[in-house]
């Protein structure tokens, strides 16, 4: 967390000091080179877990697989955010402050080079990241919260394209997400007013020593409250009303690094709560929360039914598979932690590959993402066709993809918990879910190419790793989970 804060720091030095025309490289190796160096001190803390930071923070062995997972998943949405050859400065606007659909704004970005800023703010999301994960009191875990939701704001903003969309997105992201802040720092409030402290072992010996029918209430408003901020995060229902927007308006590379490593420091913070803190209320929390994933899994699956916009899309299948991510996370039992890792780390992975064929669709005006723009893509582009109908029918959960191993695992472990109605509903969502996956597909291969059926464009070299190591990862986490699972089921242990 230390490396990755400090190389922010120094990012926002380069801004001012570094000439313009090379700071986009020094950015890049700067953010890269901060990534692997956080990435080997967390392998190497793996075998001294500890807490840490007068008990602010627990350095168990949750917390550094989900630190290294967010990582390596932010290693290769940087790899898109560097991207700059698929078309001139990048993805991302040069200068933020220019006034959309003006003269000088068409004229950046025809030509000028996109904001560097961007790296800065992404190393601090995703240091902010690594200390939700890993949070161990609720005032910690609000401060992450804020340290990273704020650069996401402000990134969701920069498209270099379709600046009005853009901003929108970013307006609403920002009105929801402090609206979601408000509540979680008011439940963190009425949970101090039961426990009289806000770290997660007081809070689990006030819980088990029991409390008056006053102070219960306390406990549960201020549960609800917290749940709510959470769950924002999370994109579960009714809370995710601001995912679809956010995914279509924002630059796809920031989409992509939402979709893969906020979710996964969502789930981690939820993890640590339900499992570390609020343990004692599992007999009140599993059936709420066990409705909200049935809501989830099904509204998300049929919303994504009709949508006609590829990212539309992928922000409804992001929704359901948070819906199957809560049937792991309130089985309350070993497996459950376990598979809610191991499915964080793959659907990462597949989702950073999705974005990454998405950037690749584009015409004269950029992206092109209506539905009916990939008809017949796959006459014109077969290689990247075919790599997008894998990775659809990895989200599908069809055998031999991640998808497939990754949803076993919640079920399997939902059933261990006695939670069995809510793999009734996963398995109806998921065949819900399968038909706009399999409508792309068909669309893309049995359609004729259109005179509007874009060209895709031959990736630069950080795009294509990036598709190369979420589509191999899809496909060996598919075929080979095993070792994965056993470092999982090895870290499925919380230190409180």
């Amino acid at each position: 967390m230390l490396i990755l804060f400090g190389v922010a720091c120094v990012g926002v030095l380069v801004e001012g000091f570094v000439p313009r025309r090379v700071r986009h490289s020094v950015q890049l190796t700067l953010a890269l080179a901060g990534l692997v160096a956080a990435l080997v001190m967390v392998i190497r803390q793996s075998d001294r877990p500890v807490i840490t930071a007068s008990t602010a923070v627990a350095v168990d062995k949750p917390g550094l697989f989900l630190s290294a997972a967010i990582i390596v998943l932010g290693i290769v949405a940087l790899l898109l955010i560097g991207e700059r050859t698929l078309e001139p400065g990048g993805a991302f606007v040069a200068q933020a402050a220019v006034t959309a659909n003006t003269d000088r704004d068409r004229e950046q970005a025809a030509r000028v080079g996109g904001a560097t800023e961007v790296f800065p703010l992404a190393m601090f999301a995703l240091g902010g990241m690594l200390l939700f994960s890993t949070a161990n009191d609720l005032l910690t875990m609000f401060v992450a919260l804020e340290v990273f939701s704020l650069p996401l704001y402000l990134l969701c903003a920069l498209a270099r394209r379709r600046r009005l969309l853009s901003q929108e997105a970013a307006m609403k992201y920002f009105l929801l997400g402090s609206f979601a802040s408000a509540f979680f720092l008011f439940g963190i409030a009425l949970v101090y007013g039961y426990a009289g402290q806000v770290d997660f072992k007081s809070i689990s010996t006030a819980i088990h020593a029991g409390g008056s029918g006053k102070d219960d209430i306390l406990l549960y408003v201020g549960l609800a409250m917290l749940a709510i901020g959470l769950l924002f995060k999370a994109a579960a229902v009714p809370f995710h009303v601001w995912t679809p927007d956010v995914y279509q308006g924002a630059p796809t590379p920031i989409t992509a690094l939402m979709a893969a490593c906020t979710k996964v420091a969502a789930f981690g913070g939820m993890l640590r709560l339900v499992y570390v803190g609020f343990e004692g209320t599992k007999v009140t929390i599993q059936p709420v929360l066990g409705t909200i994933a049935v809501l989830t899994m099904l509204i998300g699956a049929i919303l994504a039914v009709t949508q006609t916009d590829i990212k539309r899309l992928l922000a409804y299948s992001s929704i359901a598979n948070a819906g199957y991510l809560l049937i792991g996370v309130i089985s309350l039992n070993d497996k459950g932690l376990s598979s809610s890792m191991f499915y964080l780390v793959a659907y990462g992975f597949t989702v950073l590959a999705a974005f990454a064929v998405v950037t690749l669709v584009r015409d004269a005006d950029g992206e092109a993402t209506h539905l009916s723009r990939w008809a017949g893509l796959g006459r014109r582009s077969p290689l990247y066709a075919s790599l997008f109908t894998f990775i659809l029918l990895a989200f599908a959960g069809l055998p031999l993809t991640s998808g497939f191993t990754a949803k076993v695992g919640v079920f399997a472990a939902a059933v261990d918990g006695h939670q069995t109605w809510l793999v009734i509903a996963g398995v109806v969502s998921s065949a819900i879910l399968a038909f706009p996956y399999l409508r792309v597909v068909v669309m893309m291969w049995l359609s004729e190419p259109g005179e509007t059926t874009p060209a895709v464009s031959i990736p630069g070299a950080m795009t294509a790793a990036a598709l190369v190591i979420g589509t191999v990862a899809t496909l060996v986490l598919g075929v080979a989970p095993g070792a994965l699972l056993d470092v999982t089921q090895n870290a499925a242990k919380f230190l409180s």
